[in-house]
Protein backbone atom coordinates (compact mmCIF):
# COMPACT_ATOMS: atom_id res chain seq x y z
CA UNK A 1 0.00 0.00 0.00
CA UNK A 2 1.74 3.50 -0.99
CA UNK A 3 2.64 5.35 1.62
CA UNK A 4 0.20 8.40 1.06
CA UNK A 5 -2.65 5.83 1.37
CA UNK A 6 -1.24 4.43 4.35
CA UNK A 7 -1.44 7.46 5.83
CA UNK A 8 -4.91 8.65 4.61
CA UNK A 9 -6.27 5.23 6.11
CA UNK A 10 -4.81 5.89 9.53
CA UNK A 11 -5.98 9.29 9.46
CA UNK A 12 -9.40 8.04 9.07
CA UNK A 13 -9.07 4.94 11.70
CA UNK A 14 -8.01 7.90 14.00
CA UNK A 15 -11.08 10.14 13.80
CA UNK A 16 -13.21 7.10 13.89
CA UNK A 17 -11.80 6.43 17.52
CA UNK A 18 -11.72 9.99 18.27
CA UNK A 19 -16.00 10.15 17.88
CA UNK A 20 -16.69 6.92 19.08
CA UNK A 21 -14.79 7.54 22.52
CA UNK A 22 -17.04 8.74 25.62
CA UNK A 23 -18.25 11.96 24.99
CA UNK A 24 -20.30 13.97 26.95
CA UNK A 25 -23.62 15.34 25.76
CA UNK A 26 -26.32 12.94 23.99
CA UNK A 27 -25.41 9.88 21.48
CA UNK A 28 -27.36 10.98 18.54
CA UNK A 29 -29.56 8.46 16.89
CA UNK A 30 -31.92 9.09 13.52
CA UNK A 31 -35.16 8.70 14.80
CA UNK A 32 -37.40 5.83 14.15
CA UNK A 33 -39.88 5.75 11.30
CA UNK A 34 -43.20 6.82 11.95
CA UNK A 35 -45.49 3.82 12.84
CA UNK A 36 -48.26 4.54 10.15
CA UNK A 37 -49.00 1.37 7.41
CA UNK A 38 -50.42 4.22 4.71
CA UNK A 39 -50.92 7.12 3.50
CA UNK A 40 -54.93 8.00 2.98
CA UNK A 41 -57.48 7.94 5.70
CA UNK A 42 -59.66 5.41 3.25
CA UNK A 43 -57.41 3.15 1.29
CA UNK A 44 -57.02 3.85 -2.41
CA UNK A 45 -58.68 2.21 -4.99
CA UNK A 46 -56.60 -0.08 -7.20
CA UNK A 47 -56.78 2.08 -10.24
CA UNK A 48 -57.99 5.26 -11.88
CA UNK A 49 -60.89 5.79 -13.85
CA UNK A 50 -60.36 5.66 -17.34
CA UNK A 51 -61.91 8.44 -19.75
CA UNK A 52 -61.50 6.75 -23.59
CA UNK A 53 -61.27 9.47 -26.54
CA UNK A 54 -59.16 11.55 -24.15
CA UNK A 55 -55.23 12.00 -24.45
CA UNK A 56 -54.05 11.14 -20.96
CA UNK A 57 -57.16 10.00 -20.14
CA UNK A 58 -55.87 6.05 -19.87
CA UNK A 59 -56.21 4.44 -16.21
CA UNK A 60 -53.60 4.47 -13.91
CA UNK A 61 -52.71 1.53 -11.71
CA UNK A 62 -51.28 2.23 -7.69
CA UNK A 63 -48.08 -0.24 -6.86
CA UNK A 64 -48.00 -0.18 -3.65
CA UNK A 65 -43.73 -0.76 -2.45
CA UNK A 66 -42.82 -0.10 -5.84
CA UNK A 67 -39.66 2.25 -5.86
CA UNK A 68 -39.06 5.52 -7.58
CA UNK A 69 -36.74 5.71 -10.44
CA UNK A 70 -33.96 8.84 -10.09
CA UNK A 71 -34.76 9.64 -13.33
CA UNK A 72 -38.82 9.59 -13.15
CA UNK A 73 -39.09 12.44 -15.86
CA UNK A 74 -38.25 9.86 -18.58
CA UNK A 75 -41.72 7.88 -17.47
CA UNK A 76 -42.94 11.15 -20.03
CA UNK A 77 -41.80 9.41 -23.28
CA UNK A 78 -40.94 13.16 -24.45
CA UNK A 79 -36.85 13.29 -25.25
CA UNK A 80 -37.20 17.02 -25.75
CA UNK A 81 -38.26 16.83 -21.84
CA UNK A 82 -35.53 15.05 -21.56
CA UNK A 83 -32.78 17.25 -23.06
CA UNK A 84 -34.28 20.61 -20.99
CA UNK A 85 -33.80 19.02 -17.22
CA UNK A 86 -30.28 18.00 -18.31
CA UNK A 87 -29.29 21.24 -19.73
CA UNK A 88 -31.07 22.39 -16.57
CA UNK A 89 -28.61 20.33 -14.48
CA UNK A 90 -25.86 21.70 -16.37
CA UNK A 91 -26.25 25.73 -16.12
CA UNK A 92 -28.96 26.18 -13.39
CA UNK A 93 -27.16 28.74 -11.14
CA UNK A 94 -29.66 27.35 -8.49
CA UNK A 95 -27.29 23.57 -8.28
CA UNK A 96 -24.04 26.06 -8.63
CA UNK A 97 -24.65 27.61 -5.77
CA UNK A 98 -26.20 24.52 -3.70
CA UNK A 99 -22.78 22.57 -4.72
CA UNK A 100 -20.58 25.40 -3.11
CA UNK A 101 -22.07 25.80 -0.37
CA UNK A 102 -21.86 22.14 0.47
CA UNK A 103 -18.01 22.71 -0.65
CA UNK A 104 -17.32 24.66 1.74
CA UNK A 105 -18.92 22.85 4.94
CA UNK A 106 -17.18 20.16 3.67
CA UNK A 107 -13.70 21.89 3.66
CA UNK A 108 -15.30 23.58 7.03
CA UNK A 109 -15.26 20.14 8.63
CA UNK A 110 -11.59 19.57 7.49
CA UNK A 111 -10.58 22.64 8.36
CA UNK A 112 -11.79 22.34 12.09
CA UNK A 113 -10.57 18.30 12.02
CA UNK A 114 -6.52 19.81 12.16
CA UNK A 115 -7.37 22.93 14.43
CA UNK A 116 -9.42 20.82 17.27
CA UNK A 117 -7.93 17.02 17.10
CA UNK A 118 -4.37 17.51 16.02
CA UNK A 119 -1.61 19.42 17.48
CA UNK A 120 -0.72 22.75 16.08
CA UNK A 121 3.02 22.98 15.26
CA UNK A 122 4.69 25.87 14.20
CA UNK A 123 8.29 27.39 12.98
CA UNK A 124 9.69 30.66 13.31
CA UNK A 125 12.80 32.54 13.32
CA UNK A 126 14.01 35.70 14.02
CA UNK A 127 17.36 37.60 13.44
CA UNK A 128 18.20 41.32 15.64
CA UNK A 129 20.81 43.09 15.93
CA UNK A 130 21.10 45.65 18.67
CA UNK A 131 22.84 48.32 20.47
CA UNK A 132 23.25 49.87 23.75
CA UNK A 133 24.63 51.65 26.29
CA UNK A 134 25.60 51.25 30.10
CA UNK A 135 23.11 54.01 31.37
CA UNK A 136 20.47 51.31 30.83
CA UNK A 137 22.04 49.17 33.88
CA UNK A 138 22.40 52.43 35.87
CA UNK A 139 26.41 52.24 34.71
CA UNK A 140 28.76 55.23 33.23
CA UNK A 141 27.96 55.42 29.60
CA UNK A 142 31.36 53.76 27.85
CA UNK A 143 31.51 53.13 24.54
CA UNK A 144 28.17 51.81 23.26
CA UNK A 145 27.83 47.70 22.65
CA UNK A 146 26.65 46.01 19.31
CA UNK A 147 25.28 42.59 19.47
CA UNK A 148 23.19 39.97 17.53
CA UNK A 149 20.19 37.42 18.58
CA UNK A 150 19.72 34.97 15.68
CA UNK A 151 16.63 32.56 16.94
CA UNK A 152 14.83 29.28 15.63
CA UNK A 153 12.21 27.32 16.66
CA UNK A 154 9.33 25.16 16.45
CA UNK A 155 6.45 25.67 18.85
CA UNK A 156 4.02 22.76 19.51
CA UNK A 157 0.55 22.86 21.52
CA UNK A 158 -2.12 20.28 22.19
CA UNK A 159 -5.37 20.46 24.51
CA UNK A 160 -6.70 17.60 25.02
CA UNK A 161 -10.23 16.28 24.02
CA UNK A 162 -11.27 14.42 27.71
CA UNK A 163 -14.99 15.01 28.14
CA UNK A 164 -15.43 14.95 23.74
CA UNK A 165 -16.08 19.03 23.36
CA UNK A 166 -14.35 18.96 20.56
CA UNK A 167 -15.45 15.51 18.79
CA UNK A 168 -18.90 17.12 19.26
CA UNK A 169 -17.71 20.02 17.42
CA UNK A 170 -16.67 17.75 14.77
CA UNK A 171 -19.99 15.71 15.00
CA UNK A 172 -21.89 18.74 14.61
CA UNK A 173 -19.79 20.33 11.35
CA UNK A 174 -20.57 16.76 9.82
CA UNK A 175 -24.15 16.82 10.38
CA UNK A 176 -23.60 20.54 8.33
CA UNK A 177 -22.20 18.63 5.43
CA UNK A 178 -25.19 15.97 5.52
CA UNK A 179 -27.78 19.02 5.67
CA UNK A 180 -25.78 20.84 2.94
CA UNK A 181 -25.84 17.42 0.73
CA UNK A 182 -29.42 16.84 1.08
CA UNK A 183 -30.32 20.43 0.12
CA UNK A 184 -28.13 20.26 -2.83
CA UNK A 185 -30.55 16.88 -3.69
CA UNK A 186 -33.49 19.13 -2.74
CA UNK A 187 -32.24 21.69 -5.11
CA UNK A 188 -32.19 19.16 -8.37
CA UNK A 189 -35.67 17.42 -7.07
CA UNK A 190 -37.46 21.16 -7.27
CA UNK A 191 -35.64 22.45 -10.72
CA UNK A 192 -36.63 19.04 -12.37
CA UNK A 193 -40.15 19.32 -10.66
CA UNK A 194 -40.44 22.89 -12.40
CA UNK A 195 -39.43 21.63 -15.44
CA UNK A 196 -41.64 19.18 -15.69
CA UNK A 197 -44.09 21.89 -14.35
CA UNK A 198 -43.34 24.50 -16.73
CA UNK A 199 -43.82 22.25 -19.54
CA UNK A 200 -46.81 20.55 -18.75
CA UNK A 201 -48.30 24.49 -18.04
CA UNK A 202 -46.93 25.33 -21.23
CA UNK A 203 -48.75 22.74 -23.41
CA UNK A 204 -52.08 23.36 -21.13
CA UNK A 205 -51.91 27.21 -22.38
CA UNK A 206 -51.25 26.14 -26.03
CA UNK A 207 -54.00 23.74 -25.91
CA UNK A 208 -56.45 25.91 -24.21
CA UNK A 209 -55.56 29.12 -27.22
CA UNK A 210 -56.08 26.00 -29.85
CA UNK A 211 -59.31 25.58 -28.15
CA UNK A 212 -60.32 28.96 -28.01
CA UNK A 213 -58.99 30.44 -31.70
CA UNK A 214 -61.68 27.47 -32.53
CA UNK A 215 -64.61 28.64 -30.80
CA UNK A 216 -63.60 32.57 -32.37
CA UNK A 217 -63.80 30.84 -36.13
CA UNK A 218 -66.97 29.06 -34.83
CA UNK A 219 -68.52 32.26 -33.75
CA UNK A 220 -67.02 34.58 -36.42
CA UNK A 221 -69.21 32.26 -39.11
CA UNK A 222 -72.46 32.46 -36.84
CA UNK A 223 -71.95 36.39 -36.84
CA UNK A 224 -71.80 36.16 -40.55
CA UNK A 225 -75.08 33.99 -40.54
CA UNK A 226 -76.52 37.01 -37.72
CA UNK A 227 -75.93 39.50 -39.87
CA UNK A 228 -77.03 38.09 -42.91
CA UNK A 229 -80.55 37.00 -41.31
CA UNK A 230 -80.36 40.64 -40.13
CA UNK A 231 -79.98 41.44 -43.90
CA UNK A 232 -82.75 39.50 -44.60
CA UNK A 233 -85.02 40.75 -42.20
CA UNK A 234 -85.27 37.03 -40.12
CA UNK A 235 -82.80 38.94 -36.96
CA UNK A 236 -83.11 42.23 -35.19
CA UNK A 237 -80.21 44.37 -34.56
CA UNK A 238 -79.85 43.48 -31.18
CA UNK A 239 -79.05 39.69 -32.25
CA UNK A 240 -76.45 41.41 -34.63
CA UNK A 241 -74.50 43.14 -31.68
CA UNK A 242 -75.25 40.64 -28.88
CA UNK A 243 -72.93 38.02 -31.19
CA UNK A 244 -70.22 40.59 -31.78
CA UNK A 245 -70.36 41.22 -27.91
CA UNK A 246 -69.73 37.33 -27.79
CA UNK A 247 -66.90 37.13 -30.36
CA UNK A 248 -65.06 40.16 -28.77
CA UNK A 249 -65.84 38.56 -25.37
CA UNK A 250 -63.79 34.90 -26.29
CA UNK A 251 -61.09 36.97 -28.22
CA UNK A 252 -60.23 38.87 -25.33
CA UNK A 253 -59.66 35.19 -23.85
CA UNK A 254 -56.55 34.77 -25.91
CA UNK A 255 -54.04 37.84 -24.37
CA UNK A 256 -53.89 36.29 -20.73
CA UNK A 257 -53.36 33.20 -21.98
CA UNK A 258 -50.61 34.44 -24.22
CA UNK A 259 -49.41 36.31 -21.29
CA UNK A 260 -48.98 33.27 -19.06
CA UNK A 261 -47.40 30.82 -22.07
CA UNK A 262 -44.83 33.69 -22.01
CA UNK A 263 -44.49 33.80 -18.82
CA UNK A 264 -44.00 30.05 -18.89
CA UNK A 265 -41.53 29.98 -21.09
CA UNK A 266 -39.30 32.94 -19.68
CA UNK A 267 -39.52 30.32 -16.41
CA UNK A 268 -38.70 27.34 -18.43
CA UNK A 269 -35.43 29.40 -20.13
CA UNK A 270 -34.14 30.39 -16.50
CA UNK A 271 -34.57 27.07 -15.38
CA UNK A 272 -32.28 26.38 -17.71
CA UNK A 273 -29.75 28.92 -16.97
CA UNK A 274 -31.06 30.69 -20.08
CA UNK A 275 -32.14 34.20 -20.89
CA UNK A 276 -35.37 34.58 -21.66
CA UNK A 277 -34.57 36.20 -25.26
CA UNK A 278 -31.77 33.56 -25.81
CA UNK A 279 -35.00 30.62 -24.50
CA UNK A 280 -33.60 27.52 -26.59
CA UNK A 281 -36.77 25.15 -25.70
CA UNK A 282 -38.86 23.57 -28.56
CA UNK A 283 -42.84 24.28 -28.17
CA UNK A 284 -44.79 21.45 -26.30
CA UNK A 285 -48.21 20.38 -26.38
CA UNK A 286 -49.80 17.72 -23.89
CA UNK A 287 -50.12 15.14 -27.06
CA UNK A 288 -45.96 14.91 -26.95
CA UNK A 289 -46.04 14.05 -23.32
CA UNK A 290 -47.05 10.44 -22.68
CA UNK A 291 -49.29 9.64 -18.83
CA UNK A 292 -46.98 7.09 -16.73
CA UNK A 293 -49.83 4.25 -16.30
CA UNK A 294 -47.84 2.73 -12.98
CA UNK A 295 -48.04 5.39 -9.72
CA UNK A 296 -45.52 3.92 -7.61
CA UNK A 297 -46.43 4.05 -3.82
CA UNK A 298 -43.39 3.46 -1.75
CA UNK A 299 -43.77 1.73 1.69
CA UNK A 300 -44.83 4.64 4.27
CA UNK A 301 -42.00 3.82 6.58
CA UNK A 302 -39.27 4.67 3.56
CA UNK A 303 -40.58 8.23 3.18
CA UNK A 304 -38.63 9.64 5.76
CA UNK A 305 -35.34 7.60 4.15
CA UNK A 306 -36.71 8.97 0.83
CA UNK A 307 -37.45 12.89 1.24
CA UNK A 308 -34.66 15.22 0.95
CA UNK A 309 -36.32 17.61 3.39
CA UNK A 310 -36.92 15.32 5.87
CA UNK A 311 -33.60 13.67 5.97
CA UNK A 312 -32.03 17.59 6.10
CA UNK A 313 -34.04 18.22 9.53
CA UNK A 314 -32.86 15.02 10.80
CA UNK A 315 -29.52 16.53 10.08
CA UNK A 316 -30.10 19.68 11.93
CA UNK A 317 -31.66 17.63 14.41
CA UNK A 318 -28.19 15.60 14.55
CA UNK A 319 -26.29 19.50 14.63
CA UNK A 320 -28.31 20.73 17.45
CA UNK A 321 -27.98 16.98 19.81
CA UNK A 322 -23.60 17.63 19.44
CA UNK A 323 -23.94 21.35 20.35
CA UNK A 324 -25.64 20.29 23.38
CA UNK A 325 -22.27 17.92 24.18
CA UNK A 326 -20.12 21.22 22.92
CA UNK A 327 -21.58 22.82 25.63
CA UNK A 328 -21.55 20.62 28.15
CA UNK A 329 -18.10 19.91 27.50
CA UNK A 330 -17.74 23.84 27.83
CA UNK A 331 -18.62 23.02 31.47
CA UNK A 332 -15.77 20.75 32.44
CA UNK A 333 -11.77 20.83 32.64
CA UNK A 334 -9.56 21.61 29.69
CA UNK A 335 -6.02 20.47 29.76
CA UNK A 336 -3.36 21.64 27.51
CA UNK A 337 -0.09 21.15 26.78
CA UNK A 338 2.92 23.35 25.32
CA UNK A 339 6.77 23.22 24.69
CA UNK A 340 9.24 23.99 21.94
CA UNK A 341 12.62 23.93 21.23
CA UNK A 342 14.98 25.81 19.27
CA UNK A 343 18.05 27.35 18.59
CA UNK A 344 20.22 30.46 19.86
CA UNK A 345 23.28 31.88 18.70
CA UNK A 346 25.32 35.75 18.51
CA UNK A 347 26.48 34.34 15.19
CA UNK A 348 24.45 32.70 12.38
CA UNK A 349 27.37 30.06 12.11
CA UNK A 350 26.87 29.12 15.73
CA UNK A 351 23.15 28.99 15.35
CA UNK A 352 22.86 25.01 14.94
CA UNK A 353 25.97 24.29 17.31
CA UNK A 354 24.98 22.26 20.54
CA UNK A 355 25.30 24.64 23.05
CA UNK A 356 22.74 27.00 21.30
CA UNK A 357 20.17 24.58 21.84
CA UNK A 358 16.83 25.43 24.37
CA UNK A 359 13.79 23.90 25.10
CA UNK A 360 10.73 23.95 27.23
CA UNK A 361 7.71 22.15 28.14
CA UNK A 362 4.42 23.30 29.78
CA UNK A 363 1.12 21.90 30.54
CA UNK A 364 -2.41 24.11 31.81
CA UNK A 365 -5.04 23.04 33.25
CA UNK A 366 -8.07 25.03 33.45
CA UNK A 367 -11.94 24.49 35.25
CA UNK A 368 -14.08 27.10 34.76
CA UNK A 369 -15.44 27.96 38.54
CA UNK A 370 -17.92 31.39 38.08
CA UNK A 371 -18.60 32.31 34.72
CA UNK A 372 -21.99 34.15 36.32
CA UNK A 373 -23.86 31.23 35.37
CA UNK A 374 -23.13 32.20 31.61
CA UNK A 375 -22.04 28.31 30.86
CA UNK A 376 -24.69 26.92 31.99
CA UNK A 377 -27.31 29.45 30.34
CA UNK A 378 -25.48 28.40 27.25
CA UNK A 379 -25.71 24.54 27.74
CA UNK A 380 -29.62 25.45 28.44
CA UNK A 381 -29.88 27.32 24.70
CA UNK A 382 -28.78 24.36 23.72
CA UNK A 383 -31.02 22.06 24.96
CA UNK A 384 -33.48 24.40 23.93
CA UNK A 385 -32.80 24.43 20.41
CA UNK A 386 -32.09 21.11 20.40
CA UNK A 387 -35.98 20.12 21.41
CA UNK A 388 -36.89 23.21 18.55
CA UNK A 389 -35.10 20.72 16.15
CA UNK A 390 -37.04 18.25 17.13
CA UNK A 391 -39.92 19.68 17.11
CA UNK A 392 -39.61 20.68 13.66
CA UNK A 393 -38.09 17.80 12.32
CA UNK A 394 -41.51 15.96 13.46
CA UNK A 395 -43.67 18.65 11.66
CA UNK A 396 -41.47 18.14 8.44
CA UNK A 397 -42.46 14.36 8.77
CA UNK A 398 -46.21 15.37 9.14
CA UNK A 399 -46.29 17.49 6.27
CA UNK A 400 -44.07 14.95 4.14
CA UNK A 401 -46.80 12.55 4.55
CA UNK A 402 -49.69 15.14 4.19
CA UNK A 403 -48.32 15.68 0.71
CA UNK A 404 -48.01 12.10 -0.12
CA UNK A 405 -51.30 11.75 0.55
CA UNK A 406 -53.18 14.86 -0.91
CA UNK A 407 -51.03 13.52 -4.26
CA UNK A 408 -52.90 10.59 -4.25
CA UNK A 409 -56.50 11.38 -3.30
CA UNK A 410 -55.59 14.70 -5.92
CA UNK A 411 -54.53 11.64 -9.04
CA UNK A 412 -57.82 10.30 -8.39
CA UNK A 413 -60.12 12.57 -8.49
CA UNK A 414 -58.11 14.23 -11.27
CA UNK A 415 -59.61 11.19 -13.45
CA UNK A 416 -62.92 11.63 -12.01
CA UNK A 417 -62.86 15.24 -12.76
CA UNK A 418 -61.43 14.52 -16.37
CA UNK A 419 -64.02 11.68 -17.01
CA UNK A 420 -67.00 14.13 -15.78
CA UNK A 421 -65.74 17.29 -18.16
CA UNK A 422 -65.09 14.62 -21.28
CA UNK A 423 -68.68 14.09 -21.00
CA UNK A 424 -69.59 17.93 -20.38
CA UNK A 425 -67.89 18.87 -23.68
CA UNK A 426 -69.02 16.29 -25.61
CA UNK A 427 -72.93 17.31 -24.89
CA UNK A 428 -71.71 20.98 -24.99
CA UNK A 429 -70.59 20.19 -28.39
CA UNK A 430 -74.14 18.14 -29.38
CA UNK A 431 -76.19 20.78 -28.17
CA UNK A 432 -74.23 23.61 -29.76
CA UNK A 433 -74.76 21.42 -33.35
CA UNK A 434 -78.62 21.32 -33.05
CA UNK A 435 -79.61 24.77 -31.61
CA UNK A 436 -76.82 25.89 -34.82
CA UNK A 437 -79.25 23.79 -37.16
CA UNK A 438 -82.33 25.95 -35.53
CA UNK A 439 -81.02 28.79 -34.84
CA UNK A 440 -80.44 28.69 -38.84
CA UNK A 441 -83.87 28.09 -39.55
CA UNK A 442 -85.17 30.52 -37.52
CA UNK A 443 -86.01 28.12 -34.49
CA UNK A 444 -84.06 29.39 -31.99
CA UNK A 445 -83.29 33.24 -30.65
CA UNK A 446 -79.59 33.87 -30.38
CA UNK A 447 -79.84 33.88 -26.84
CA UNK A 448 -80.15 30.43 -26.76
CA UNK A 449 -76.97 30.30 -29.52
CA UNK A 450 -74.82 32.57 -27.42
CA UNK A 451 -75.59 30.63 -24.30
CA UNK A 452 -74.65 26.96 -26.29
CA UNK A 453 -71.24 29.03 -27.38
CA UNK A 454 -70.02 29.45 -24.03
CA UNK A 455 -71.15 26.24 -22.77
CA UNK A 456 -68.97 25.02 -25.39
CA UNK A 457 -65.48 27.12 -24.47
CA UNK A 458 -65.97 26.31 -20.90
CA UNK A 459 -66.21 22.76 -21.05
CA UNK A 460 -63.32 22.66 -23.40
CA UNK A 461 -60.92 24.84 -21.01
CA UNK A 462 -62.27 22.69 -17.94
CA UNK A 463 -61.46 19.25 -20.18
CA UNK A 464 -57.60 20.92 -21.06
CA UNK A 465 -57.41 22.04 -17.31
CA UNK A 466 -58.37 18.61 -15.95
CA UNK A 467 -55.87 17.00 -18.60
CA UNK A 468 -53.01 18.76 -17.44
CA UNK A 469 -53.76 18.87 -13.93
CA UNK A 470 -53.35 14.30 -14.24
CA UNK A 471 -49.51 15.37 -15.79
CA UNK A 472 -48.60 17.79 -12.79
CA UNK A 473 -50.12 15.51 -9.78
CA UNK A 474 -47.89 12.93 -11.36
CA UNK A 475 -45.18 14.91 -11.31
CA UNK A 476 -45.90 16.46 -7.78
CA UNK A 477 -46.27 12.84 -6.79
CA UNK A 478 -42.74 11.71 -7.96
CA UNK A 479 -41.87 14.82 -6.08
CA UNK A 480 -43.74 13.99 -3.00
CA UNK A 481 -41.72 10.57 -2.74
CA UNK A 482 -38.67 11.67 -3.32
CA UNK A 483 -37.52 11.69 -6.64
CA UNK A 484 -35.45 8.79 -6.40
CA UNK A 485 -32.48 10.75 -5.96
CA UNK A 486 -30.53 7.59 -3.88
CA UNK A 487 -31.41 5.35 -7.06
CA UNK A 488 -29.15 7.58 -9.08
CA UNK A 489 -25.64 6.75 -10.60
CA UNK A 490 -23.77 9.49 -8.67
CA UNK A 491 -24.92 7.91 -5.47
CA UNK A 492 -24.19 4.71 -6.93
CA UNK A 493 -20.53 5.58 -7.75
CA UNK A 494 -20.36 7.12 -3.91
CA UNK A 495 -20.92 4.12 -2.68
Amino acid sequence: MPRMVRLKHLTLLAFSALLTHCAVGPNFQSPDAPNVCDYTETPLPRKTLSTKGVHGGKSQYYVNGQDVCASWWELFHSPDLNVLIQRGFDNSPTLDAAKATLEQAQQNLRAQFGALMLPALSAQGNAQRQQFTGAGFGTPNNNPTIFNIINSQLDVSYTFDIFGGSRRQLEALAATVDYQQFQLEAAYLTLSTNIVTAVINESSYRAQMEATKELIAFQEKLLKITQQQFELGAQNRTAVLAQQTQLAQTRALLPPLENSLAQTRHALAVYMGEFPSENSAPAFNLKSLTLPECLPVSLASNLVRQRPDVRAAEALLHQASANVGVATAALLPQVTLTGNAGWQANQLNDLFAPQSFLWSIASGFMQPIFQGGSLVAKRRVAIAAYEQADAQYRQVVLQAFQNVADTLRALQFDAEALQAQSLAETSARETLKMIEEQFRLGAVNYIDLLDAEQQVLQSMINRIKAQAARYIDTATLYSALGGGWWNSEDEDEEA
